[in-house]
Protein backbone atom coordinates (compact mmCIF):
# COMPACT_ATOMS: atom_id res chain seq x y z
CA UNK A 1 0.00 0.00 0.00
CA UNK A 2 1.52 3.37 -0.98
CA UNK A 3 2.62 5.56 1.91
CA UNK A 4 3.76 9.15 2.29
CA UNK A 5 7.24 9.94 3.57
CA UNK A 6 9.09 13.16 4.29
CA UNK A 7 12.79 13.35 3.43
CA UNK A 8 14.80 16.36 4.50
CA UNK A 9 17.80 16.60 2.19
CA UNK A 10 16.61 14.33 -0.60
CA UNK A 11 18.40 15.91 -3.55
CA UNK A 12 21.87 14.40 -3.17
CA UNK A 13 23.84 11.60 -1.58
CA UNK A 14 22.07 9.21 0.77
CA UNK A 15 18.84 11.21 0.75
CA UNK A 16 18.59 11.06 -3.04
CA UNK A 17 19.30 7.32 -3.02
CA UNK A 18 16.57 6.74 -0.44
CA UNK A 19 14.12 8.92 -2.36
CA UNK A 20 14.69 6.75 -5.44
CA UNK A 21 14.12 3.55 -3.49
CA UNK A 22 10.85 4.85 -2.07
CA UNK A 23 9.62 5.90 -5.51
CA UNK A 24 10.45 2.44 -6.87
CA UNK A 25 8.08 1.03 -4.25
CA UNK A 26 5.27 3.33 -5.29
CA UNK A 27 5.36 5.67 -2.31
CA UNK A 28 4.87 9.44 -2.35
CA UNK A 29 7.80 11.50 -1.09
CA UNK A 30 7.82 15.08 0.14
CA UNK A 31 11.35 16.41 -0.22
CA UNK A 32 12.66 19.47 1.62
CA UNK A 33 16.00 21.08 0.78
CA UNK A 34 17.70 24.34 -0.11
CA UNK A 35 17.60 23.34 -3.78
CA UNK A 36 14.16 21.81 -4.39
CA UNK A 37 14.63 22.11 -8.16
CA UNK A 38 17.28 19.37 -7.95
CA UNK A 39 14.70 16.73 -6.99
CA UNK A 40 13.62 14.30 -9.72
CA UNK A 41 10.72 15.35 -11.93
CA UNK A 42 8.42 12.55 -10.86
CA UNK A 43 4.69 12.54 -10.07
CA UNK A 44 5.44 10.88 -6.74
CA UNK A 45 7.65 13.74 -5.54
CA UNK A 46 6.64 17.03 -3.98
CA UNK A 47 9.78 19.15 -3.59
CA UNK A 48 9.79 22.22 -1.34
CA UNK A 49 12.34 24.72 -0.12
CA UNK A 50 13.63 24.66 3.45
CA UNK A 51 16.97 25.65 4.94
CA UNK A 52 17.44 23.56 8.09
CA UNK A 53 19.27 26.44 9.79
CA UNK A 54 16.06 28.47 9.89
CA UNK A 55 12.96 28.07 12.01
CA UNK A 56 10.41 28.53 9.21
CA UNK A 57 9.65 24.83 8.76
CA UNK A 58 6.87 24.51 6.12
CA UNK A 59 4.46 22.56 8.31
CA UNK A 60 1.43 24.01 6.52
CA UNK A 61 2.59 22.42 3.25
CA UNK A 62 2.60 18.90 4.69
CA UNK A 63 -0.26 16.44 4.27
CA UNK A 64 -2.44 15.56 7.22
CA UNK A 65 -0.67 12.22 7.64
CA UNK A 66 2.97 11.19 7.29
CA UNK A 67 4.12 7.59 7.57
CA UNK A 68 7.73 8.51 8.18
CA UNK A 69 10.42 11.17 8.31
CA UNK A 70 14.09 10.88 7.39
CA UNK A 71 16.51 13.68 8.23
CA UNK A 72 19.61 13.49 6.02
CA UNK A 73 21.57 16.79 6.25
CA UNK A 74 25.00 16.53 7.82
CA UNK A 75 28.52 17.90 7.93
CA UNK A 76 32.04 16.50 7.68
CA UNK A 77 34.37 18.83 9.54
CA UNK A 78 37.71 17.13 10.22
CA UNK A 79 40.05 19.47 12.05
CA UNK A 80 42.38 19.41 15.07
CA UNK A 81 40.54 20.28 18.26
CA UNK A 82 42.68 23.37 18.91
CA UNK A 83 41.72 24.83 15.54
CA UNK A 84 37.96 24.46 15.88
CA UNK A 85 36.29 27.83 16.32
CA UNK A 86 33.12 28.14 18.39
CA UNK A 87 31.12 29.10 15.30
CA UNK A 88 32.13 25.78 13.71
CA UNK A 89 30.91 23.79 16.71
CA UNK A 90 27.69 25.79 16.54
CA UNK A 91 27.23 25.13 12.83
CA UNK A 92 27.73 21.38 13.26
CA UNK A 93 25.14 21.31 16.04
CA UNK A 94 22.78 23.51 14.03
CA UNK A 95 22.79 21.31 10.94
CA UNK A 96 23.05 17.86 12.51
CA UNK A 97 20.96 18.21 15.67
CA UNK A 98 18.81 21.34 15.74
CA UNK A 99 17.68 20.94 12.13
CA UNK A 100 16.47 17.45 13.00
CA UNK A 101 14.66 18.79 16.06
CA UNK A 102 12.92 21.45 13.95
CA UNK A 103 11.88 18.93 11.32
CA UNK A 104 10.50 16.45 13.84
CA UNK A 105 8.63 19.10 15.80
CA UNK A 106 7.22 20.57 12.59
CA UNK A 107 6.06 17.20 11.29
CA UNK A 108 4.91 15.73 14.60
CA UNK A 109 1.20 16.34 14.10
CA UNK A 110 1.23 14.53 10.75
CA UNK A 111 3.37 11.68 12.12
CA UNK A 112 1.02 11.18 15.06
CA UNK A 113 -1.92 11.00 12.65
CA UNK A 114 -0.51 7.82 11.09
CA UNK A 115 -1.44 4.41 12.43
CA UNK A 116 2.27 3.67 12.76
CA UNK A 117 5.15 5.91 11.73
CA UNK A 118 8.93 5.83 11.68
CA UNK A 119 11.65 8.45 12.10
CA UNK A 120 15.18 7.84 10.85
CA UNK A 121 18.11 10.07 11.78
CA UNK A 122 21.79 9.83 10.86
CA UNK A 123 24.77 9.48 13.17
CA UNK A 124 28.34 8.49 12.31
CA UNK A 125 30.76 5.68 13.08
CA UNK A 126 32.89 8.32 14.83
CA UNK A 127 30.49 8.44 17.80
CA UNK A 128 31.15 4.84 18.83
CA UNK A 129 34.77 4.72 17.65
CA UNK A 130 37.16 7.46 18.74
CA UNK A 131 38.75 8.98 15.65
CA UNK A 132 41.19 11.90 15.57
CA UNK A 133 40.01 15.26 14.22
CA UNK A 134 36.33 14.26 14.60
CA UNK A 135 35.60 16.10 17.86
CA UNK A 136 32.96 18.47 16.51
CA UNK A 137 31.04 16.10 14.25
CA UNK A 138 31.24 13.24 16.77
CA UNK A 139 29.83 15.52 19.47
CA UNK A 140 26.97 16.69 17.25
CA UNK A 141 26.11 13.19 16.09
CA UNK A 142 26.42 11.87 19.66
CA UNK A 143 23.65 14.31 20.51
CA UNK A 144 21.64 12.87 17.62
CA UNK A 145 22.00 9.38 19.11
CA UNK A 146 20.80 10.69 22.47
CA UNK A 147 17.83 12.31 20.76
CA UNK A 148 17.08 9.05 18.96
CA UNK A 149 16.82 7.03 22.17
CA UNK A 150 14.94 9.69 24.13
CA UNK A 151 12.34 10.19 21.40
CA UNK A 152 11.98 6.45 20.88
CA UNK A 153 10.96 6.11 24.52
CA UNK A 154 8.73 9.17 24.46
CA UNK A 155 6.90 8.40 21.21
CA UNK A 156 6.37 4.65 21.62
CA UNK A 157 4.29 2.74 20.72
CA UNK A 158 2.96 4.69 17.72
CA UNK A 159 6.19 6.17 16.36
CA UNK A 160 9.48 4.28 16.05
CA UNK A 161 12.72 6.29 16.13
CA UNK A 162 16.06 4.91 14.96
CA UNK A 163 19.36 6.12 13.55
CA UNK A 164 21.86 4.90 10.99
CA UNK A 165 25.58 5.33 11.72
CA UNK A 166 27.54 5.04 8.48
CA UNK A 167 31.24 5.19 7.88
CA UNK A 168 32.71 7.44 5.20
CA UNK A 169 30.38 7.13 2.22
CA UNK A 170 30.87 8.21 -1.39
CA UNK A 171 28.58 11.24 -1.34
CA UNK A 172 29.17 14.79 -2.61
CA UNK A 173 29.84 15.80 1.01
CA UNK A 174 32.80 13.39 1.14
CA UNK A 175 34.22 14.24 -2.27
CA UNK A 176 37.34 15.95 -0.95
CA UNK A 177 38.15 12.85 1.13
CA UNK A 178 37.54 10.38 -1.71
CA UNK A 179 38.41 12.53 -4.70
CA UNK A 180 40.90 10.17 -6.37
CA UNK A 181 41.79 6.49 -6.53
CA UNK A 182 44.58 6.68 -3.98
CA UNK A 183 42.30 8.33 -1.41
CA UNK A 184 39.55 5.78 -2.03
CA UNK A 185 41.99 2.89 -1.71
CA UNK A 186 43.47 4.25 1.52
CA UNK A 187 40.01 4.78 3.00
CA UNK A 188 38.85 1.31 1.99
CA UNK A 189 41.91 -0.31 3.57
CA UNK A 190 40.94 1.07 6.97
CA UNK A 191 37.80 -1.08 6.96
CA UNK A 192 37.61 -4.84 7.57
CA UNK A 193 35.53 -5.28 4.41
CA UNK A 194 38.09 -3.25 2.41
CA UNK A 195 35.40 -1.21 0.69
CA UNK A 196 33.87 2.24 0.56
CA UNK A 197 30.15 2.57 1.14
CA UNK A 198 27.89 3.92 -1.57
CA UNK A 199 24.78 6.02 -0.88
CA UNK A 200 22.59 3.05 -1.83
CA UNK A 201 24.17 0.94 0.92
CA UNK A 202 23.20 3.40 3.63
CA UNK A 203 19.84 4.17 2.05
CA UNK A 204 19.03 0.46 2.19
CA UNK A 205 19.35 0.48 5.97
CA UNK A 206 17.16 3.58 6.23
CA UNK A 207 14.57 1.97 3.96
CA UNK A 208 14.46 -1.13 6.16
CA UNK A 209 13.97 1.01 9.27
CA UNK A 210 11.12 2.87 7.59
CA UNK A 211 9.26 -0.03 6.01
CA UNK A 212 10.06 -3.33 7.67
CA UNK A 213 11.56 -2.81 11.12
CA UNK A 214 8.30 -3.25 13.01
CA UNK A 215 10.09 -4.46 16.16
CA UNK A 216 12.98 -1.99 16.10
CA UNK A 217 13.10 1.34 17.91
CA UNK A 218 15.71 3.30 19.84
CA UNK A 219 18.50 1.63 17.89
CA UNK A 220 21.59 2.86 16.05
CA UNK A 221 22.27 0.66 13.02
CA UNK A 222 25.90 0.64 11.90
CA UNK A 223 26.64 0.59 8.17
CA UNK A 224 30.40 0.85 8.50
CA UNK A 225 32.08 -2.13 6.78
CA UNK A 226 32.99 -3.45 10.23
CA UNK A 227 35.03 -0.41 11.30
CA UNK A 228 33.41 0.11 14.70
CA UNK A 229 33.57 -3.45 15.98
CA UNK A 230 36.13 -5.54 14.09
CA UNK A 231 39.91 -5.73 13.98
CA UNK A 232 41.31 -7.98 11.25
CA UNK A 233 44.99 -7.11 11.52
Amino acid sequence: MPKTYLIVGGTSGIGAALLGKLLERGHHVIQLSRHPEAAPDHPGVTSLHWDVRTTDFPADALPATLDGLVYCPGTIRLRPFERLAEKEWTEDLEINLLGAVRAIQGAMKALKAAESAGIVLFSTVAVGTGLPFHASIASAKGAVEGLTRSLAAELAPRIRVNAVAPTLTATPLAERLLGNDSKRTAAAERHPLRTIGEPEDVAGAALWLLEDARMTTGQVIRVDAGLATLRTS
